[in-house]
């Protein structure tokens, strides 16, 4: 038995220690797929490493006439570099490709695809208007296409009167759709019989692309065929031995209806090969449980899969629901279990479904945990009983370890959250599309009344400030007019304060000249005598006799004791006309 497992399973794995050589008949037959031999490769938890948070990257589907091209980038590419990796696979000059397909309009070369906010994953078209389209296309670019090209198989369980709507892309082999199935009914594939396969479809090897089936959906049905042990058994005289295909001997693990146990027919006891946990036991961070789940989901199930938010329950739900109305989302919390038989599954077939990832990252922050661990759910149910409340704790309590895979849509409200939908794993991509979508209406619903509650608030808020914009405006050209009419008050106050102490000082040298005045001779003196007539500015006139032996001084100071200084005034005589003023003061009269 070991002879024959080495002969179809590659010695370099390391999963049987055969006690010999291996036949060397065994050792040229090929090699299972890697999806086949994936669940035996052992994992040693001295190959665990530090998940480390890897930058962002964003998948691209460019059409070119009959040609596509898939692209993976990180976020902190630009759309230059683009049109060179395109240069490159399609043989066109960049400077004459027009790359269309943004959802904010046309870019340039420089934009850097992180500003554009786009989604995991994205579909582009190339025009070059200045090239002429070929009359023909190459026989290996419509292979490629129709590699890339995904086919809808509609599979009917007969024994369940159930159907499955499937996804698989062109370069999927039958093999691999028979494993899926597999997974999905417990029919082991050499137990499979199936109906609807085309005549060409003769090697379970064969791609999709190329087993004639019909595009863009096919129809099939598939049953358990009758037991081996039924079967009639070969006769002495048959020499011919025949080989069981990878497609019928790769479900060792349904040798338990031959009476046979697993570990004993592989020869592990209890020490078999398990796969890597989704989530490390016990992990004090959260932050980094989730690293390690996204990890171990990307390895598993490949690149393409939702964006889980990489934080605490409460991070994400603050996130979801605690922003501005427009920016607010649902919150989808997958809880995966890896003992329940329709995990891979929902994740192959479901979670990384290109119109699932593109829903669910347009309108969704999704979280996700592993509850195959007791005290991780234990941890889920605390954390849930805390944001959510008792009953949706009970409610997750209450599902079955082959209900699992759940996802729960939760909408935020403004007093609590509500758990609007429970998807459990034995859904298909159509009902899983509707139920989100359902999901969605409703939350878009709420969302436009939240949106309206805080325009109509913001709007309020706004003339509010308004007015007390308008209102401090008010008071500040009150306070600066007050302040205005104080100043010139007090300039006033001061102009006057200055007039008056001037008049009083004019008036108090006024007096003192009027006191020096010497007195005024009398007409019948002997002394020489001049009798002055002076006209002031109003008209009237000034008389006064002074002694021909005075001096000008005199003359001035009686001038200027009658409210006319010197400084400001002169004094002219008539005939001849003369000034005075500018004589010197020491001067008889």
């Amino acid at each position: 038995l070991q002879a024959a497992i080495n002969g179809v399973i590659p010695q370099e794995n390391g999963i049987l220690q055969s006690a010999g050589p291996p036949p060397s008949s065994s050792s040229s037959s090929s090699s299972p797929p890697s999806s086949s031999t994936s669940a035996f490769c052992p994992i040693s938890p001295s190959t665990r490493h530090i998940v480390e948070r890897q930058p962002r990257m964003i998948n691209f589907r460019v059409e070119y006439r009959q040609r596509s091209v898939e692209l993976v980038l990180e976020e902190s590419r630009t759309v230059g570099e683009i049109k060179g990796i395109l240069q490159t696979e399609l043989g066109i000059p960049a400077s004459k490709m027009h790359l269309k397909g943004w959802k904010s309009g046309d870019v340039s070369d420089t934009t850097v695809l992180r500003s554009l906010h786009l989604p995991k994953n994205n579909s582009l078209y190339v025009l070059t208007p200045d090239i002429a389209p070929t009359a023909s296309t190459s026989k290996n670019s419509a292979l490629q296409d129709s590699l890339n090209q995904n086919f809808l198989l509609v599979i009917s369980h007969r024994e369940a009167q159930r159907d499955y709507s499937l996804n698989f892309p062109g370069s999927k082999t039958i093999q691999e759709v028979k494993r899926n199935i597999s997974d999905l009914t417990n029919i082991p594939v050499r137990h499979q019989q199936w109906e609807g396969w085309p005549a060409s479809a003769s090697d379970d090897s064969m791609t999709l692309a190329l087993s004639g089936i019909s595009y863009p959906c096919h129809h099939l049905s598939v049953c358990r065929r009758s037991s081996p042990a039924n079967a009639q058994e070969p006769t002495e005289e048959c020499t011919d031995v025949h080989m069981i295909s990878d497609s019928e001997g790769d479900d060792f693990e349904d040798a338990s209806e031959f009476g046979v146990d697993d570990s004993e027919m592989f020869g592990m006891g209890t020490t078999g090969c398990r796969k890597s946990p989704m989530m490390p036991e016990n992990s004090e961070n959260e932050a980094d449980a989730l690293l390690h789940f996204t990890a171990e989901f990307s390895s598993r199930y490949g690149e393409t899969h939702p964006m889980f938010y990489i934080g605490s329950l409460e991070a994400a739900s603050q996130e979801a629901f605690y922003g501005k109305a427009r920016d607010r989302k649902l919150l989808a919390i997958y809880l995966h279990n890896d003992e329940s038989v329709l995990s891979n599954v929902f994740c192959s077939q479901m979670m990384c479904a290109d119109s699932i990832v593109s829903y669910l990252s347009q309108n969704f922050i999704t979280w996700a945990w592993d509850v195959t661990k007791e005290a991780n759910k234990a941890r889920l149910l605390t954390m849930c009983t805390r944001h959510f409340g008792s009953v949706v704790t009970q409610t997750i309590r209450t599902y079955k370890t082959d209900q699992f895979p759940l996802l729960l849509i939760v909408m935020g409200k403004r007093t609590s959250n509500e758990v609007l939908n429970v998807i459990q794993g034995n859904t298909t991509v159509d009902e899983l599309m509707m139920r989100l979508m359902g999901a969605m209406e409703i939350f878009t619903a709420q969302q436009q009344e939240d949106i309206k509650d805080e325009d109509e608030r913001e709007a309020r808020e706004m003339v509010k400030r308004e007015q007390d914009e308008a209102y401090r405006l008010s008071l500040e050209a009150d306070r600066k007019k007050r302040e205005a009419q104080e100043r010139e008050e007090a300039e006033q106050v001061r102009l006057e304060q200055m007039r008056k102490e001037q008049e009083e000082e004019k008036e108090a040298i006024r007096l003192s000249l009027e006191q020096t005045l010497p007195p005024e001779p009398d007409e019948e003196s002997v002394e020489q005598i001049s009798k002055l007539r002076i006209r002031t500015p109003s008209g009237e006139f000034l008389e006064r006799r002074f002694l021909g032996s005075c001096q000008l001084q005199v003359l001035f100071d009686f001038v200027a004791s009658k409210g006319f200084p010197f400084e400001g005034f002169k004094i002219l005589t008539t005939f001849p006309r003369r000034n005075v003023s500018i004589l010197h003061i020491s001067l008889p009269m």
